[in-house]
């Protein structure tokens, strides 16, 4: 008798750029697929089998919920997309009986108070840290930071609320801009996230990220990216990603084995992590390690093995499905993270046509859309689009990326 194909949880929230990649991915591996978000779908009465809707803020009732559905239907794995879900995959996983990160990792990397504790406890160079209560007077310990320091929420992504602050000026001003952001709807976290900040040193150096996978508690580099623009603040947009790293061999080893550190710290074992580093003639500081893969569109970046995509290969790795090479593919890839320039109404976007013209430039992909509001950092999270390239070389990538960036013009009223 034929077997039945695998059948896979996949969590997704409704502001995620990475639906359709995961579904794509999903539907060439041939595996039965079940979607579950925060927001009811409009399909859901008609579809319940494959359409689940999950309090997200709640690990232990969503555990509960999928517990009940996969007595009809038995769930073979668990991926979460981003940071939203980590920890309910590993609650949901740990329930199931799945094999997964734990929930204490999970919500560890989650955490960026706990992450600091754990790694420096362990070892892992680490800014030097605080936390500070928003119930506090921001004055008192404006008088007490070194500076420069960089100020930022406990469970945000996508650099949202993080400002660097070079003074005692700046840091109230810091303070009560995070604590503004806090309050709005969309970013209310829940627990000690919603009463604290977290006060770190800032690392001055060149900024890396790492793309991993964490098979048996070993953790296999996918891509190191440099990022060649300086974020030194007061905001930390980031925009170009390009890989390979051009850093030598022996810095990109040394990066490598503090990723590995910090993962094992956390208590990570598998999955996918994307790390964040700053280099300096101190060595590697980890800035973060989250327990999922690189957001936005950049994983289109990635090409394994014979072609491989990196959602394709993180399903396989959850199913259990032989992995035949975890190698990236030989050219040099990049992607634009296409900043905002100022907050308002997008009007529209002019010379898409003549930045996917220059050479090297695969796609323009413009994410907003006419008439949405914008909101720069620190207060937003999204971005305009997302331009890649693909070349001989890191530096023909990078290259392509500006000239293509220079030929955009946004209208934004």
């Amino acid at each position: 008798m034929p077997t039945s194909p695998s059948r896979l949880l996949l969590l997704l929230p409704t502001t995620t750029y990475r639906t359709e990649a995961f579904v794509d991915a999903a539907s060439k591996l041939g595996v039965d697929l079940v979607c579950a978000s925060e927001r009811p779908s409009s399909l859901q009465a008609l579809v319940p089998e494959s359409l689940v809707t999950l309090d997200f803020k709640d690990p232990g009732a969503s555990a509960e919920t999928i517990a009940r559905f996969a007595r009809r239907r038995p769930i073979d794995a668990v991926v979460a997309v981003d940071d939203l879900t980590t920890v309910v995959a590993a609650a949901i996983s740990e329930r199931l009986g799945l094999k997964a990160n734990s929930l204490p990792a999970a919500a560890a990397a989650r955490d960026k108070l706990t992450m600091r504790r754990s790694l420096a406890s362990a070892g892992v160079p680490v800014p030097r840290f605080r936390l500070v209560e928003l119930a506090d007077d921001p004055a008192e310990h404006a008088e007490a930071v070194e500076y420069p320091c960089v100020l930022k929420p406990l469970t945000l992504s996508a650099s949202r609320g993080v400002i660097r602050a070079n003074d005692a000026r700046e840091f109230v001003a810091a303070f009560r801009r995070i604590s503004a952001i806090l309050e709005q709807g969309d970013a209310a976290p829940v627990g000690e996230a919603r009463r604290a900040l977290l006060v770190e040193e800032f690392v001055p150096g060149r900024e890396v990220a790492l793309e991993g996978l964490l098979v048996g508690g070993t953790l296999h580099v996918l891509a190191l990216f440099d990022k060649p623009d300086p974020l030194d603040g007061p905001f930390f947009e980031e925009t170009i990603y390009v890989t390979p790293s051009r850093l030598p061999g022996p810095l990109q080893d040394r990066i490598a084995a503090v990723a590995r550190d910090a993962c094992s710290a956390l208590g990570l074992t598998e999955g996918p992590i994307h790390a964040e580093l700053r280099i300096n003639d101190r060595g590697p500081f980890v800035l973060e390690v989250a327990a999922r893969s690189i957001g936005g569109l950049c994983a289109r970046t990635l090409r394994f093995g014979t072609g491989l995509s990196l959602e394709e290969l993180i399903l396989c790795h959850a199913l259990g499905r032989p992995l035949e090479s975890l190698e990236r593919e030989r050219r040099a890839a990049g992607v634009m993270m296409i900043p905002i320039p100022r907050g308002g109404r997008l009007v529209g976007v002019r010379g898409a046509e003549e930045a996917a013209a220059v050479d090297a430039i695969e796609e323009v992909a413009i994410t907003m859309h006419p008439g949405q509001e914008v909101v720069p950092l620190p207060e937003g999270w999204q971005y305009l689009g997302f331009i890649f390239a693909r070349a001989e070389t890191s530096a023909a990538v990078e290259g392509a990326l500006r000239e293509a960036h220079a030929r955009l013009h946004f209208e934004i009223e």
